[in-house]
């Protein structure tokens, strides 16, 4: 466990090893592996409960995982290796380890006491240790890259469901984090507002940021995706291209739930 595991040719941002998560007798997370690139795209798909925001929560390590290991950016997760003994990190290394990774939800948290530009700021300062002056000055221009400029001092009531979706990718990003994960992000916004968060997070893709994203938006995966996994009972069934997981996939099981998203 003490070797980081390599990718082709470079060690991988995230990697994942035989992982499982159970909570109680469900297998939320059976087994397993998988390794993200610097710079990819990776899609998760599969029917609700088969592990995709699970899996999420032990890389960000909202749960602790009961077996396995996870790296990310070459640090194992959650725990510390002295001789052959493994033993679990305190929560203040813990949090520490989780700014490796912005975490964007289905529901978008935002304080509702703080406006949009209030809710970017709180983590630079209070956790990064930013100047007041920094934040504000990078919060307006993220504010800018997911084109909410002029929302800078409105709540969150009086924000659409996809701009405070928006506020919320943006205050993920304020935090400089390696990878981004999205859990569903758009599942909770009405049809109509679902392209504008779609579009910022092409935008994110585009510009080389790291993503591992839970989805239903097939159509988004297949354009924005380096790579897509299907989960199906807590394990990875398939994973390979978009291309040709969406449109060409070997396992009956993946062909049947993008038949039934699709119909």
């Amino acid at each position: 466990m003490t070797n980081i595991p390599a990718a082709t040719g470079l060690r991988p941002i995230v990697s994942i090893r035989d992982v499982h998560k159970s909570f109680g007798s469900f297998k939320a997370v059976d087994g397993v592996s998988l390794d993200v690139a610097s710079g990819e795209v990776v899609c998760i798909i599969g029917a609700s409960g088969s592990g995709k925001t699970t899996l999420l929560r032990c890389i960000n390590q909202l749960v602790q995982i009961d077996r396995g290991a996870i790296w990310v950016d070459g640090e194992l997760a959650g725990f510390r290796i002295d001789g052959d003994k493994l033993y679990h990190l305190p929560e203040t290394e813990i949090a520490r380890q989780r700014l490796a990774t912005g975490m964007v939800f289905q529901r978008f948290n935002l304080f509702p006491h703080l406006t949009a530009l209030e809710n970017i700021i709180e983590g630079p300062i209070q956790v990064r240790g930013r100047s007041k002056r920094e934040a504000v000055e990078e919060a307006h221009a993220l504010l800018k890259r997911v084109g909410l400029a002029e929302k800078a001092n409105s709540y969150p009531a009086n924000l659409s469901g996809g701009q405070q979706q928006r506020v919320a990718i943006a205050r993920a990003l304020a935090m400089k984090p390696k990878v981004m994960l999205f859990d569903e992000p758009t599942s909770a916004l009405d049809p109509e507002l679902v392209g504008e968060v779609l579009a910022v997070m092409r935008e994110l893709a585009a510009s080389g940021m790291t993503m591992i994203v839970v989805t239903h938006e097939l159509g988004f995966a297949r354009e924005v995706a380096d790579r897509v996994v299907f989960m199906d009972h807590g394990a990875i069934v398939e994973t390979g291209p978009a291309s040709q997981v969406l449109g060409a996939p070997t396992e009956a099981r993946t062909s049947a739930f993008i038949a039934a998203v699709l119909a």
